[in-house]
């Protein structure tokens, strides 16, 4: 693989990961629309899931193998939720790692996009500390 060329591998792992930070940004969107009758939060959230995006939807579908994935089973932890908290925690928690994940493969091809999934990482992390603080209160 030269520099600048993603394997078939690592579209894999960039499809996971898109749609990962996608649902995780779609359950708190959803939380904060339906629950909260939040239409800023639910405005954000949905502009920032909408930002997660590439234009090679093709190549990630030519290579995505959801059927053979080696960690397809849920573990205990992500079958523990008790509380919304705890289901929005984690939910951030997912988007927040999934961006570093595109953010740094993107290094290899494309730094717009890169920092795309860069500013949306830092974007979870403010929406965070606003949603989880506002809960506790």
């Amino acid at each position: 693989m030269t520099k600048n060329e993603l394997s078939p591998e690592l579209y894999r792992v960039i499809d996971a990961n898109i749609n990962r930070l996608k649902e995780g940004i779609r359950v708190i969107e959803d939380i904060m629309r339906y629950r909260d009758n939040n239409k800023t939060l639910s405005r954000q959230l949905k502009d920032l899931r909408h930002k997660a995006r590439v234009n090679e939807t093709r190549e990630l579908l030519k290579y995505r193998d959801s059927i053979n994935d080696v960690l397809r089973a849920s573990s205990k932890s992500e079958l523990n939720r008790t509380d919304i908290q705890s289901i929005l925690s984690a939910n951030f928690k997912r988007g927040q790692e999934s961006a570093r994940v595109l953010e740094e493969l993107y290094k290899l091809e494309n730094i717009e996009y890169s920092e795309n999934f860069k500013f949306i990482r830092y974007e979870l992390y403010n929406l965070e500390k606003e949603i989880i603080l506002s809960e506790i209160n």
